[in-house]
């Protein structure tokens, strides 16, 4: 699919203009318009106080009674003046939150819609990247409210009743000619503008490179200390600013051309009129005073229409801001709820896998047709080398991926056509890499049920063995964690994710790992938590140490994607398998680990 035309942009972006059920903005919109008339109003008859003032300060008549005429007339002109700016900044005053809450609007429709996108999506975009859009969108949007309502509508109504003047007092001639300039002014603004678009969009692509490169090796930041690669971070920064500057630096020396190129024809235009005037005045057709109306509506005429040029180069840029917001919403999701997905409805919580297929890439196939069955309330580990395929399982489970054959089912319900939301309400995991939001403790362990008290809060914090710790921190629950939790230790980060799903209390559990940034006498105190947890629930846990799973109802052992071996602990020992060989290298490793921390 091509990208959209500005047309097309600009149709979509309307309906944020004039949003429906809500009658209140578009009652500010209505009051707002009617500013604007009125501010064109007072603008349109300064000119004309200004030549009343003038004409009357050059009358042949008593000079008091000319003074008193041209201080009327003065006064009238500094009220129209100071009607136009009243009027203009009431307008932006009732706009202000039309423009705020469209905007707004549209950041939370991108926001919700990236929380719809695949896990896949998330893993190949950058964030830095993702939130500069949606930054720079978002201003876009209200700007351009402002600039399609207040400057370019305005401006082409004062341009015709400026040709309606000018006909009157100069002739179709004057009124010719100055169209011709304006439409010259037009025409020179949008092509130079569209050559700078281009330029404008090289300068864009270059700050978003330079912005991931900043995002990543920020949150990088212990791995660029482990390898003293700081000098290589900065050489790697300094060169994508180093091509952001140049692109900058063509795009403003663009932006100076098309300025003296704007001026050259407003003052030309300025300078043919007010000669036309002068010879009129000179042969007795004009008095002083329409020489200074002409002069003064000409200037007032291009100041909007210098405006007019900002705001045309302001709305291209705009819209290649908000086409690239209207991207991200335009991104399918890559996981859809099937058309009449019902919730979901856990009795036992049985989970089945069967005959199932996948890959993240259709070149590799990750798992080669995987069968097996958890029992309602029943323990069944998966364990295996890396790369075996078992944290796969568990985010097919919470479908961030569809299969790409065979079936996964809950309580017989495939989950593929029930609602994502239920599914996920009623699956809790504790993950094997822990991030944490850079928010307090409480918060964090609070997340795993929306509305829950300090009391319970703490319960599930001491179901972790996690409650003490906090307690000594100078906050408490209230210690604030860092950005994704790197005020924490791996082991802490990971108990404040036990007691987070402890305090969801799901039917379904995945333990992902869920003791391996845990020291050996840390997970002997925490594994009994663990046990207690797992008691009455499905549980799917995906092991690497094997002390952890003994006592599983089943334990499958998986290699290349497929189920190698499968039984209990006594069983597969016996077997002398795989699983016999792995539980024989790890009791060797944990002997020579007690005997550390025994010297420690």
């Amino acid at each position: 699919m091509g990208m959209p035309s500005e047309r097309q942009l600009l149709l979509r972006f309307l309906p944020y203009l004039w949003p429906t059920g809500r009658p209140d903005l578009k009652r500010r919109i209505g009051v707002a318009l009617v500013l604007v008339l009125l501010s064109k109003g007072a603008v349109l008859l300064m000119p004309f106080a200004y030549k009343a003032a003038v004409d009357a300060m050059g009358a042949e008549q008593d000079l008091s009674d000319a003074a008193l005429v041209a201080i009327g007339m003065v006064i009238a002109y500094v009220g129209a003046r100071f009607g136009g700016t009243l009027f203009d900044n009431l307008r932006n005053a009732v706009f202000e939150r039309v423009g705020q809450g469209a905007a707004a609007q549209l950041a939370d429709d991108v926001f919700r819609h990236m929380h719809r996108l695949s896990l896949r999506f998330h893993l190949e975009r950058r964030t830095g990247a993702l939130t500069r859009i949606i930054e720079r969108g978002t201003k876009s949007i209200d700007q351009m409210l402002y600039f399609l309502l207040f400057n370019i509508a305005p401006t082409f109504l004062e341009l015709a009743v400026v040709c309606g003047i000018f006909w009157v007092k100069l002739g179709p001639a004057a009124v010719g000619g100055m169209l011709a300039a304006v439409a010259a002014y037009i025409l020179f603004t949008q092509k130079v503008t569209e050559w700078r678009q281009k330029l404008r969009r090289q300068m864009v692509e270059d700050d978003n490179r330079a912005a991931q490169r900043a995002v990543d090796s920020l949150l990088n930041y212990e791995t660029v200390k482990y390898f003293s690669a700081e000098a290589v971070e900065a050489h790697n920064y300094n060169a994508a600013m180093a091509r952001y500057r140049e692109s900058a630096v063509k795009t403003e020396t663009s932006l100076a051309m098309l300025n003296v190129g704007q001026a050259l024809i407003t003052n030309v235009t300025m300078a043919g009129a007010m000669a036309l005037t002068v010879w009129g005045w000179a042969a007795g057709r004009y008095t002083v005073g329409d020489l200074v109306l002409i002069n003064t509506l000409l200037m007032q005429l291009f100041r909007p229409l210098d405006a007019l040029g900002w705001v045309y180069r302001s709305i291209k840029q705009g819209l290649i801001d908000i086409e690239e917001m209207f991207g991200l919403i335009d991104t399918p999701a890559e996981v859809e709820d099937a058309p009449g997905a019902a919730p979901l409805r856990v009795k036992g919580g049985e989970i089945r896998f069967e005959n199932v297929r996948f890959h993240y890439d259709p070149e590799r196939t990750i798992l080669h047709g995987i069968d097996f069955t958890i029992p309602a309330g029943k323990t069944v580990a998966i364990v295996g080398e890396s790369g075996a395929g078992k944290s796969t399982l568990s985010r097919i489970l919470f479908r961030f991926y569809d299969l790409e054959s065979g079936c996964v089912s809950i309580d017989g319900q495939d989950i593929s056509s029930v609602t994502q939301s239920s599914l996920r309400a009623a699956i809790g995991i504790v993950p094997q890499d822990t991030v944490l939001f850079n928010d307090t403790v409480g918060y964090n362990i609070g997340y795993g049920r929306a509305g829950s008290t300090r009391a319970e809060i703490e319960t599930a914090a001491r179901a972790a063995q996690i409650h003490d710790f906090i307690m000594s921190l100078p906050d408490g629950y209230d210690t604030v964690v860092g950005e994704r939790g790197l005020k924490l230790s791996g082991g802490e980060k990971q108990r404040v994710a036990i007691a987070r799903t402890i305090l969801k209390d799901p039917p379904i559990l995945i333990l992902d790992e869920a003791t391996s940034a845990l020291d050996s006498r840390t997970e002997q105190a925490i594994q009994s938590s663990l046990r207690e947890v797992e008691r009455g629930r499905t549980s799917l846990v995906i092991a690497h140490r094997l002390s952890t799973i003994t006592d599983a109802s089943e334990i499958i052992v998986m290699a290349g994607g497929r189920i190698a071996e499968r039984g209990t602990h006594a069983a597969l020992l016996a077997k002398r398998g795989l699983y016999a060989e792995m539980w024989a290298r790890q009791q060797a490793a944990g002997d020579g680990e007690e005997r550390t921390e025994a010297a420690q």
